[in-house]
């Protein structure tokens, strides 16, 4: 039976089993399908994605892997859909794209770890980027947010599979959300997103996972000043959040957050005062 679809959701009937009883019921599971970035006609990865906001990917992915510096040097997005997945034609300046090929990797297969398949460790980490540090943000708009990711995360509702990367602006609503089942992805889409419609670029960004090095480094690229995840910071985190001059907060669930890095830009609740520790 085929399981694979372009659909972003797949409606199943499954069987429950509780407190042994089995009845059965619709369940509904998130897809993910191959999909292939292709840079002038030279294949250069193949991940796992949910079939939705694809050219947002693919945009978002070319800028925050510094593959192109800035989405002019994007001559455009094609999508070729095939049985075996989604080919993504980009098309970029033959500059950028001569510096690709002497960069290419292999990445084949990337659905978390941003540095599984690197073939020199040593290519693993860009050179750091350190972002502006005029953004000022109240930690107590925060919760403004966090009340309102249920109403972000729809193809969640319906499948707890789907991470969402979302936009926030100065009094914590969100002004954009993206899902994919790669925490990644999700938060490519949505910077591809704002740098298609040449929109103002969020002022923080919430992650409903956890904070990894490749999610700081993404975020480093796109210019986020402030990276807030509902779950953990790993160490590299850290370490390249402090680097780039991002300010770091995980743990940001039912009106706590732990903040690691650059607290200088958070306001209220006395804020100031335990940055100068951090």
């Amino acid at each position: 039976m085929e399981y694979h679809s372009h659909a972003v959701v797949t409606e199943r009937k499954v069987t429950l089993l509780e407190h042994g009883q089995a009845s059965e019921l619709t369940d509904y599971l998130a897809n993910e399908v191959r999909v292939a970035l292709v840079y002038n006609g030279i294949s250069h990865t193949v991940m796992l994605a949910s079939p939705e906001n694809l050219e947002e990917f693919a945009v978002g992915f070319t800028l925050s892997e510094r593959i192109v510096s800035h989405i002019n040097e994007i001559k455009g997005v094609e999508l070729e859909f095939t049985p075996e997945g989604i080919l993504i034609q980009v098309e970029i300046t033959q500059r950028c794209f001569m510096e690709l090929k002497q960069q290419r990797r292999n990445m084949a297969g990337r659905t978390g770890c941003g540095l599984c398949g690197v073939a020199q460790l040593e290519e693993a980490v860009k050179p750091v980027m350190r972002v502006d540090s005029d953004i000022r943000f109240d930690i107590q708009h925060l919760q403004n947010a966090l009340e309102h990711i249920k109403s972000n995360q729809h193809h969640f509702k319906l499948t707890g599979a789907t991470h969402a990367a979302m936009g926030l602006n100065l009094e914590g609503q969100i002004t954009a959300a993206y899902e994919d089942i790669g925490r990644h992805i999700a938060l490519d889409k949505l910077i591809g997103a704002f740098s298609l419609r040449q929109a103002e670029r969020p002022v923080a960004v919430l992650l409903t996972s956890r904070a990894s090095f490749e999610m700081v480094q993404k975020a480093a690229s796109a210019n986020i000043q402030i990276l807030f995840a509902m779950s953990a910071v790993t160490s590299l985190a850290l370490e390249l959040a402090e680097k780039s001059n991002i300010t770091l907060i995980g743990f940001c669930r039912n009106g706590r957050a732990t903040l690691y890095t650059h607290g200088y830009r958070l306001l209220g609740q006395n804020t100031a005062r335990l940055a100068k520790a951090i």
